[in-house]
């Protein structure tokens, strides 16, 4: 009789803990991926876990991951940027233009990220003002971006000044660009995280209606987030061309689909209102890892475009199961 008693509480607590683990892997799912990933890289080919060849994945890694960041405000918000590819090639079309004309290169250094801000605010006020949907508005801003970049450098390529070209450089055995990843992935975790503008890209993408209702002044908020996501664009841009020591005019071609692809796998819902610094950072770094490790093992890039393709599919099959469980 005594043991008829005690069966139900063992159950209840198996469920709890069922569901503690369901919840653990559903937040951190793209970290376990990318562990599990790496994991099998180094069965495949043990030459991927040396020091020199993580270094060289975060260095791939880090202009995809810059792009990124810019594009998680504006998903947080339930909008997409399709335009932060173009629009950071013709930010460092800008940087090596300015800096032929003879003028300093720190110019070019400050003026190809305001240049990329600019882009991204009349693709913002597009959205925010003239109620465009996003995906109209960015996807033009990416043809005009491209067009323009081809107009301003004639369709060849722009040497980039000394004063830029130190990005793409190495401080002892780190090369920049991963630096520069980190600290733009601090800026974001902290805008989304410590700032009131942050939790109102939050409290938009959720519910866009309530947001304005509470107050919230959301086409500004809008518009700050697209002006963001190309400033991004423009200094991820301008690490690209350091790396070459050239603009080029097709540069960060489909870098733009990259950047929607890290986010998402990263966690976030392309519907909105969910979407973190930390994710985004896993979901760039997973790209690298599959790359490098496919070239590691010889694989054909056609072949590495369909595997990456299929990476995007079951990351956005997941979001959108994710939001019907939940």
């Amino acid at each position: 009789m005594s043991s008829d008693t005690t069966t139900s509480p063992p159950r209840a607590e198996t469920r709890s803990t069922r569901q503690r683990i369901s919840a653990l892997l559903a937040e951190n799912g793209a970290l376990v991926g990318l562990l599990v990933i790496c994991l099998a890289m180094f069965i495949a080919t043990p030459e991927f876990l040396t020091a020199r060849n993580l270094l060289n994945v975060g260095n791939q890694a880090a202009v995809v991951a810059i792009l990124a960041f810019g594009v998680t405000l504006v998903i947080v918000a339930a909008g997409i940027d399709l335009s932060v590819g173009s629009v950071a090639a013709l930010s460092a079309i800008g940087s090596g233009w300015i800096a032929a004309t003879g003028l300093p290169g720190v110019l070019g250094l400050v003026g190809g990220p305001v240049l990329g801000m600019l882009a991204g605010l009349v693709s913002g006020l597009a959205v925010a003002y003239g109620r465009l949907p996003s995906f109209i508005a960015t996807l033009a801003m990416l043809s005009v971006a491209r067009g323009l970049t081809l107009v301003i450098s004639g369709g060849r390529p722009v040497l980039m000044p000394p004063e830029i070209n130190w990005l793409g450089a190495e401080i002892g055995p780190v090369p920049v660009p991963i630096l520069v990843m980190l600290v733009m992935f601090a800026i974001t975790a902290f805008v989304l995280n410590r700032t009131v503008f942050g939790r109102s890209l939050y409290a938009i993408g959720g519910n866009h209606e309530a947001a304005r209702l509470s107050g919230l002044p959301v086409k500004r908020i809008t518009a700050r987030a697209y002006a963001l996501s190309g400033l991004f664009a423009g200094i991820a841009g301008l690490v690209l061309a350091a790396r070459l020591e050239s603009a080029q005019p097709q540069a960060a071609d489909t870098y733009e689909l990259d950047a929607i692809a890290a986010v998402v796998i990263g966690g976030a819902s392309l519907a909105g209102g969910r979407g973190k610094a930390t994710g985004t950072l896993v979901g760039a770094l997973v790209l690298a890892v599959i790359r490098n490790g496919l070239n590691l093992l010889n694989v054909s890039a056609f072949w590495q475009q369909v595997v990456i393709g299929l990476v995007i599919a079951l990351a956005v099959g997941a979001d959108v199961l994710r939001r019907r469980v939940s």
